[in-house]
């Protein structure tokens, strides 16, 4: 009788033993199907400047589509602070900068492979003001007069945009004068909201957001090229990534003809 109870405990053992067998070649025959497109779901984590949320929302749309089974999930905020989620260890794909600081720190530590670097855009530096406001000016100089008594920019610690804008300040010979009037924001789309509210009198912003506040903002004036480094996105895949090779696809996506007239759309521009 024990015996018989062993062999038949036995024969269930094996059975079971069988059974999940079957099931981990079936599970890594999904695996190679995913591989080679089958369908089973792929995801991939881009860390992107907020300046470029607009666009990518669109492009990541149209990739989608034209992959199935691929999901591009976007994590937006100041350059400076996703660059420091990569080196925490944050599971990120793609960086996309709105400097090539961060892109040029990040490589030397070797967490992007710099061998899949583009900068497939480039930007402008506006002045913007409330919608409603009476200011005018015809040169960065005027921030110096009294009646910009808030001006808003990103904090040049950490947003790209707060550096350019502290070039344009410093080579137009008013920083000194305007930095004791300076608002700071974590990221330009807050500078936006500033301007936007009232709650400042002027801002300093990429001119691709000021088009998406157009009732809110109104820009005054363009920054000269020579006043600021110039407004590059530099875009890798993170040496971490998990999913290199989607990677490397899509960033040759965000870099074609086919993705320039979207961004162009936005008011970003080929180098």
């Amino acid at each position: 009788m024990l015996s018989s109870r062993l062999s038949t405990k036995l024969i269930a053992i094996t059975g079971l033993l069988l059974l999940l067998t079957g099931t981990v070649i079936t599970a890594l025959g999904c695996g190679s199907g995913q591989a080679q497109g089958t369908g089973q779901q792929q995801t991939l984590t881009v860390s992107a400047a907020i300046s470029l949320k607009d666009v990518f929302t669109e492009l990541g749309r149209d990739y989608q589509a034209a992959h199935p089974g691929v999901e591009v999930k976007f994590n937006f905020g100041a350059s400076g602070d996703l660059e420091q989620q990569i080196i925490g260890g944050a599971p990120v794909d793609i960086f996309a900068s709105a400097s090539s600081k961060e892109t040029d720190e990040l490589g030397q530590q070797g967490r992007i492979d710099k061998s899949t670097l583009i900068q497939p855009v480039t930007n402008d530096v506006v002045l913007v003001v409330p919608a409603a406001s009476a200011n005018q000016a015809t040169t960065f100089t005027d921030l110096a007069q009294g009646r910009f008594g808030k001006i808003a920019i990103g904090n040049p610690d950490t947003v790209p945009a707060g550096r350019y804008a502290r070039d344009v300040l410093t080579r137009s010979g008013v920083w000194d004068t305007v930095k004791p009037r300076l608002i700071y924001g974590e990221s330009v789309r807050q500078v936006l909201d500033y301007v936007a509210r009232d709650e400042v009198d002027a801002g300093i912003v990429y001119a691709t957001d000021a088009r998406t506040r157009t009732a809110d903002v109104k820009v005054l004036l363009t920054a000269p090229a020579a006043s600021h480094k110039p407004v590059v996105y530099p875009m890798a895949v993170v040496t971490s990534s998990q999913q290199a090779s989607l990677a490397r696809q899509f960033l040759a996506y965000l870099g074609s003809s086919e993705a320039l007239p979207v961004f162009e759309k936005y008011g970003f521009r080929s180098p």
